[in-house]
């Protein structure tokens, strides 16, 4: 049994689905470069190197794969164009490894002393709220009580649909209404969660406030309310990024986590883009790991994400 075949099948099949516009949009483009190629020359790696770029996955992590490209190209002094997404595949994963920091914990965790935190951030408009809603989701799948706080209290639309969701997803949701003092919920919410024994806290933030400043002073409020109940929470820092969005999340990625401490990305909205190959970019240039990946708009479409089974999706035809 390979390594591209020792994942869930279920699970393989949706992010295959999720991947679709994406790689119907990048085998088009290099089935057109290596037209009448017999092998992988100057002029093929060119077209390459286009078309890597043009599907988001970024300008430097490009580079990189064409360096590995024509590394193998000189080692193996002969590469036809027909292996050139299984040589995609395996140079791909290959850097992508090389930038691994390590899993981080998954939805299934061993029993805690105290509730594992995850704060959250972004801007409007990513799926911030959504994707806390399937994270709740995936952890109870998982076994774990999972308590939900509404600390962006600027947009009443964030705090109604963080509870349309704790109802959705059976997990109770600690409010204070538009207005209220977002660390003042943050606090809230831990107490509430220490005191149910609760396995995992997901705090929701806002995405805006007047400026970068006042956001950045929001963030640390709340960080240093939770750790008067929680000496060591935040654990996780999330940072939701839109995929569809491309270049524009990952000059996102760069705002934040300049600004904060985020140690955690998920990509949102993977099935209804082509630019799926920014999550190559991000996963590569940060030191961050992209933890999660939205694939769907169903509570069950957020997976934790692997560097091996997504290359094999985008490439594999």
């Amino acid at each position: 049994m390979g390594i591209f075949s020792i994942f869930s099948k279920n699970k393989k099949e949706k992010l295959d689905e999720g991947l679709q516009k994406t790689k119907e949009s990048v085998f088009t483009k290099i089935s057109k470069a290596i037209v009448g190629k017999s092998k992988v020359d100057d002029e093929v790696l060119d077209n390459l190197e286009e078309i890597l770029v043009s599907s988001d996955v970024g300008v430097s992590t490009t580079l990189k794969i064409i360096e590995r490209i024509e590394a193998r190209v000189s080692r193996d002094k002969y590469l036809g164009t027909a292996e050139l997404n299984q040589i995609l595949k395996e140079e791909i994963a290959a850097l992508l490894s090389e930038n691994d920091k390590g899993d981080m914990l998954g939805f299934d965790f061993p029993k805690r002393e105290t509730p594992y935190v995850i704060m959250v951030v972004g801007v409007n408009g990513v799926g911030k709220t959504t994707t806390i809603g399937k994270l709740a989701h995936q952890y109870k799948e998982a076994g774990k009580a999972v308590v939900l706080g509404a600390a962006d209290t600027f947009r009443a639309a964030a705090v109604d649909q963080l509870k349309i969701w704790g109802e959705r997803v059976g997990v109770p949701v600690i409010t204070q209404g538009m207005g209220a003092d977002p660390a003042s919920v943050a606090f809230d919410t831990l107490k509430s969660a220490v005191a149910t024994k609760a396995d995992v806290v997901i705090i929701d933030t806002a995405g805006r406030l007047h400026n970068k400043i006042n956001l950045m002073k929001e963030l640390t409020k709340i960080k240093e309310v939770m750790k008067k109940v929680i000496p060591d929470a935040p654990h996780e820092i999330l940072l939701i990024l839109d995929a569809s969005t491309g270049q524009n999340a990952i000059e996102q990625a760069k705002q934040f986590t300049a600004s904060t401490e985020v140690n955690a990305l998920a990509l949102t909205k993977l099935d209804g883009t082509a630019k799926g190959g920014v999550a190559i970019g991000i996963s590569e240039q940060f030191r961050i790991p992209v933890k999660y990946i939205g694939i769907g708009e169903s509570k069950e479409d957020l997976q934790l994400f692997n560097k091996v089974e997504f290359v094999d999706s985008l490439f594999n035809q």
